[in-house]
């Protein structure tokens, strides 16, 4: 019997195993004790082998169009955190909403997080990137980057989709940093359609 089996929903055990993990009757923990921050000046050091993606450590907000040859075009508005831990990862977050034709949200839209973490070769950082990127509709998109400068060109590698998620196939985004603002545009090969712009946007600095 497992130890999942062995366990009640009231948080009992049932197993007749004498052995009880030490967990069961341990006192709560206190709060998670390791800060994350988008802002360079409080919180933990920038890991060495992120200091060439520092400028894109912030909160982000803006706004950006949208369309594919499927649905019509739309207005967005979208705030993106790019934040760190102290290792060598970025932690990254999007939240966008449809805006109407006089800049009113409309509806809550695309949601996505995901983690950028440059490639090492033995000790030495290189201009490649991996980045995994998560949306709630079910779509897991990894991607291999290459930075040149502040820009940075993702290809999709892989694409996972849950049974219910609309089929995504692949994927393409550039990011860059331009006069202090962050802008992307990204494509999309998806419901039978080949790679064709989907979103594009300019973010504000906004935090960080």
């Amino acid at each position: 019997m497992s130890q999942c089996e062995s366990l009640e929903v009231s948080g009992e055990s049932v197993s007749e195993n004498p052995l009880q993990p030490p967990w069961l009757n341990a006192p709560p923990v206190d709060p998670y004790p390791y800060e994350e921050s988008h802002d360079l000046r409080v919180g933990p050091k920038l890991h060495p082998s992120l200091d060439a993606l520092l400028p894109y450590v912030g909160v982000w907000r803006g706004r950006g169009r949208g369309g594919f040859p499927t649905i019509e075009d739309f207005d967005y508005a979208q705030e993106i955190r790019i934040s760190h831990d102290g290792r060598p990862f970025l932690f990254y977050e999007s939240r966008a909403w449809i805006l109407d034709e006089q800049s009113r949200p409309v509806r809550p839209a695309g949601r996505e997080v995901g983690w950028w973490r440059p490639v090492l070769d033995g000790e030495r950082v290189t201009d490649e990137l991996e980045a995994l990127m998560t949306t709630p509709t079910g779509v897991m998109e990894l991607h291999i980057g290459k930075r040149k400068g502040t820009q940075i060109e993702f290809v999709t590698d892989a694409v996972v989709r849950t049974a219910t998620a609309k089929e995504v196939t692949a994927g393409a985004r550039l990011f860059g940093i331009v006069e202090g603002a962050l802008l992307y545009a990204q494509e999309m090969a998806a419901v039978g359609q080949p790679l064709s712009p989907h979103l594009s946007a300019r973010l504000a600095r906004v935090a960080g």
